[in-house]
């Protein structure tokens, strides 16, 4: 299990970008019957364990003078220009209690009907809802697309292939990629244009919104102070 070394930290609302520009990590760790701890990790570090262990695997945060925790890293916070992480949160977790958690697919293999048919592969899931116990969640789920043949064929969540331990909460029947039949000149020219012609929006994700509270909340404590 990858491991993370970390601090705890006073500094709530306070100093964030100077500890960034060190090279350090605001974080916070919480869980069922654990108390919120703002905490402070290497960047670099986090970094490589992130991409290491991803979202759904676990990992052993050691606080320096005190107790290690079993976590899911949860809301990685990222600068929207640099795409660097600014924040993180560790959800603590029970080892003995089912979890849910969204675990991404990878998609493997080359479809038939794609190479030889030249058909369109589309990909309608990219991650699975799951539950398990904490240590059974895999850091992905393998979809085979070689067993995609002909026009119309698809692969639906009963196809796929679980790790023991590990069930899905999604339909059974619903539907995780087919293939479409190849696109005349014709439509392919439509799409352009429609694509062309589409405004662009910038729209922030869950996590993205949720970071900027965050950080909003922290900045209202620093002026309270």
């Amino acid at each position: 299990m990858p491991e993370i070394s970390a601090k705890t930290r006073t500094d709530i609302g306070k100093n964030l970008n100077s500890l960034r520009n060190e090279g350090i990590l605001p974080a916070v760790l919480y869980g069922p019957g654990v108390e919120s701890m703002p905490l402070a990790v290497a960047k670099r570090h986090f970094q490589k364990v992130l991409q290491e262990a991803g979202e759904t695997s676990l990992v052993a945060v050691k606080i320096e003078g005190g107790k290690t925790y079993n976590v899911l890293i949860h809301d990685v916070a990222k600068d929207p220009m640099t795409l660097e992480p600014i924040h993180a949160d560790f959800y603590a977790v029970r080892m003995d209690k089912p979890i849910e958690a969204k675990v991404p697919l990878a998609f493997a293999g080359e479809s038939p009907a794609v190479k030889n048919e030249g058909g369109i592969l589309v990909k309608v899931l990219h991650e699975l809802e799951v539950e398990a116990l904490p240590k059974d969640l895999p850091h992905e789920i393998s979809v085979d697309v070689s067993r995609l043949e002909n026009i119309g064929d698809k692969i639906h969540v009963q196809d796929l292939a679980l790790p023991a331990g590990v069930s899905t909460l999604s339909p059974a029947d619903e539907v995780v990629a087919l293939v479409e039949p190849p696109r005349s000149e014709a439509e392919l020219e439509e799409l352009t244009k429609a694509e062309e012609a589409a405004p662009v929006a910038e729209v922030k994700t869950e996590r993205e919104a949720k970071a900027e509270a965050k950080e909003g909340e922290e900045a209202a404590e620093a002026s309270e102070e």
